[in-house]
């Protein structure tokens, strides 16, 4: 195989020729591939089966004293908080439990803070004549659709391999506008990059112009290696207490891809002042969340400890499909010199770039062929990629034998949107 680039206009033509006689071939097969998603498979779903037998037992339904199944506990059971307190390195008493997803209770900051403020917002940020938000790309087109929703101007911060360009988020802070920004700190969505210590240690000494500056920390996949060991993190809380930046975070994180997303439970770690100051506006709105859930999950995890046991049974699973993944893109594409990608050892998505310009048409060319990726240009804010490059692969859900389908035609489409840009 030789680099596209290299070839001529007749060798393009020729190649194109033999791409598409294999395309309609496959467009003919009028199968339905889905790759679009994190969500996990049915082996692991079946792993976390046993979950739903833990409440049969009466006495299961008495936590700490409490009876699970009437009201009370806005902040969720102290059962609950322990366990997460203990898979995030931080302290009982910062944990908040609410339901079963973590969006949620981002989009419900964001919401508070806009009819509201935050903790030390001089007022709600619906009487800001200006809002901005801080949004490293690629990124998670779901975080970036919630500050859009409330009229925030989304400035895109490029990512590095160590996370966030922090001088660039360094200079962006010094605007009072700018109330707070998105990060996904461990395995990011979708480049999978763990931020690295100096990173961390440079947002937690951040100085924000706007004392309610928000920063955001979606840890979603703090336990979420499928090659090697579990890598330990530092815990964001203690280090912004330390710089005295106590109130400035809030961590997220759910057991979605631990147990199972419909059925989870989900995590706001944050001092103890923003927790009294958001259960105070919370407590308007809900008396408690699914505290019988959160029982079942505190019974079914155990502790950090059982957690990282049925993360490496997950391992298991989800690793041989990013092994498709790669494999097949060093085989077919890496040769050609088309598009470059991460290599991740944890998380849930395999982010590749390919030849700027490309990457809509290689997504129509998958559609049309009957392969769902996530949207062209959804990994940046607007859902507008500058280049046209990026392309965002979720290998967990489909069986391997389908997913081994969808690669082999992503990489046909990949290879006839490049000749297509080359000329023919």
């Amino acid at each position: 195989m030789k680099p596209y680039a290299k070839l001529t206009k007749e060798e393009r033509n020729e190649e194109y020729a033999a791409l598409r006689a294999q395309y309609d071939a496959f467009c003919a097969k009028g199968l339905k591939l889905n790759m679009a998603r994190g969500k996990p498979g049915d082996e692991q779903l079946a792993l976390v089966s046993g979950i739903f037998d833990l409440m049969i037992r009466p006495e299961n339904y008495i936590s700490d004293g409490t009876d699970v199944r009437n009201y009370g506990e806005l902040r969720g059971m102290p059962a609950a908080h322990r366990l997460f307190a203990e898979i995030l390195d931080c302290k009982p008493e910062q944990i908040f439990v609410g339901g079963n997803s973590s969006l949620q209770l981002m989009y419900d900051l964001v919401s508070k803070g806009y009819t509201h403020g935050l903790k030390n917002s001089p007022r709600p940020w619906c009487r800001e004549e200006k809002l901005r938000w801080l949004c490293p790309a690629p990124g998670y087109d779901r975080h970036f659709k919630i500050t859009e929703s409330f009229g925030f101007e989304l400035i895109t911060i490029p990512m590095t391999e160590d996370g966030p360009d922090m001088d660039t988020v360094e200079k962006y802070v010094k605007d009072p506008s700018v109330k707070g920004i998105w990060c996904v700190p461990k395995y990011s969505n979708p480049d999978g990059i763990i931020y690295s210590d100096e990173t961390i240690r440079r947002f937690a000494a951040l100085r924000p112009a706007a004392p309610d500056f928000a920063l955001v920390w979606d840890n979603a996949y703090a336990v979420h290696e499928f090659e090697g060991d579990y890598v330990p993190f530092p815990d964001i809380l203690s280090l912004c207490e330390a710089e005295g930046n106590a109130d400035m975070v809030y961590e997220f994180a759910s057991t979605s891809k631990i147990t199972m997303p419909g059925g989870g439970v989900a995590v706001l770690a944050a001092s103890e002042a923003n927790l009294d100051y958001l259960c105070s506006l919370i407590g308007v709105q809900i008396i408690s969340y699914d505290k019988i859930n959160q029982q079942r999950h505190a019974l079914f995890l155990k502790d950090k400890a059982h957690t990282l046991e049925l993360m490496k049974k997950h391992a298991a699973v989800i690793g041989k499909r990013f092994k498709v993944v790669l494999d097949t893109l060093d085989r077919e594409i890496a040769p050609l010199e088309i598009a470059t990608w991460n290599r991740p050892t944890g998380g849930y998505f395999v982010s590749l770039f390919a030849m700027p310009g490309t990457a809509k048409r290689t997504h129509q060319l998958l559609k049309d062929a009957g392969v769902t990726l996530t949207g062209a240009g959804a990994t940046y804010p607007y859902g507008k990629d500058p280049a046209d490059s990026n392309l965002r692969i979720a290998p967990s859900y489909p069986p391997v034998d389908e997913l081994q389908q969808a690669m082999n035609a992503m990489c046909l489409c990949l290879r006839m949107a490049a000749l297509e840009q080359l000329g023919l």
